[in-house]
């Protein structure tokens, strides 16, 4: 362990760049001798140096992101620019994150690190005791309130895009024209999005979302819907029976005929719910990070999360 906390800033950024590299699939990296393994940490930094001669790594920037929707952002923004990594693995939720000494020395030397204050304690920690400029919180972006799930409404995550694309310009000049160009492209994917859920949520049936955990308030209120969670905002909260007898009581009273449970969670309390009032079970995916073997990316799964709720919620 010595040995990686002694290497030197170029040595792990070029490590970044092969996790980065192994992570996308980016063959136009030449990366001689490094492995694709997560258990090859010190191998993949060897490696990098010894493939070094071609200079494409160094050029770019190494971004770590503490969460999926930041990756994805950073990746459509960064373009090739950028190798962006994702503290958070696939399978994992953001909220139970931590990090090993291999993660703390990528997150000291990477040339930026894009997270979000609140969803992570294990990378507030990381902030709190290595402050500097490399630290680029979205927060102020998102204008979060109580709930930090900002980035279930299309237009709060454009906004963060473009906060991402001025501080990559701020990092490398030179890519400045196209960081925004970039940043214009994800805006309209994502514009175009919106305008789909509104087309789609404008005539149902119901309009009232009763879900596991309170991670789709903005996604509700962006598109006319009340939200009402059975665990309140932290997804590993246990609900009381009063809880449970309260939405139980909402479920009958409001004619809800779908409760909504999510990836990465126990659908356990959703499924009592629904037995005991009649609702059936629907999974919804609140992006927190990508199922291991998931197919697509952030647009892909949302336009699969409006589908789900056109049934859901009787949508024609």
């Amino acid at each position: 362990m010595g040995i990686i906390l002694n290497i030197g800033k170029a040595e792990v950024r070029r490590s970044l760049w092969s996790r980065a590299a192994c992570t996308l699939g980016v063959s136009t990296l030449v990366l001689t001798g490094v492995a694709c393994s997560s258990g090859a940490d010190t191998g993949a930094v060897a490696g990098a140096e010894a493939g070094s001669s071609s200079g494409v790594q160094s050029d770019r920037l190494a971004v770590l992101a503490s969460f999926y929707p930041l990756e994805f952002v950073v990746e459509r923004v960064g373009g090739n620019s950028v190798g962006v990594t994702n503290l958070t693995p696939p399978g994992a939720e953001p909220h139970d994150l931590e990090l090993g000494a291999n993660d703390l020395v990528e997150v000291r030397e990477a040339d930026l690190v894009v997270y979000l204050r609140g969803i992570s304690a294990a990378v507030d920690n990381a902030v709190n005791t290595a402050a500097g400029t490399r630290w680029f919180d979205v927060t102020a972006l998102a204008r979060l309130e109580a709930d930090i799930h900002f980035w279930l409404d299309p237009l709060r995550l454009a906004d963060v895009a473009d906060g991402v694309a001025q501080r990559l310009a701020e990092l490398d000049p030179s890519g400045a024209e196209a960081f925004r160009a970039n940043a214009a492209a994800l805006r309209a994917d994502l514009t175009a999005l919106d305008a789909e859920f509104v087309s789609g949520l404008a005539t149902c049936a119901r309009r009232d979302l009763v879900t596991s955990h309170a991670a789709f308030g903005y996604l509700a209120t962006r598109y006319g819907m009340q939200q009402q969670s059975v665990s309140g905002l932290s997804p590993d909260g246990e609900p009381t029976a009063a809880a449970l007898a309260r939405v139980a009581d909402f479920v009958r009273d409001k004619g809800v005929t779908t409760i909504y449970t999510e990836t990465l969670l126990s659908s356990a309390t959703a499924r009592a719910l629904a037995s005991e009032t009649g609702a059936r079970v629907a999974v919804l995916d609140p992006l927190e990070g990508l199922a291991e073997g998931a197919v697509g990316d952030y647009l892909t799964v949302m336009r699969a999360n409006l589908g789900v709720l056109r049934t859901g919620q009787g949508c024609t």
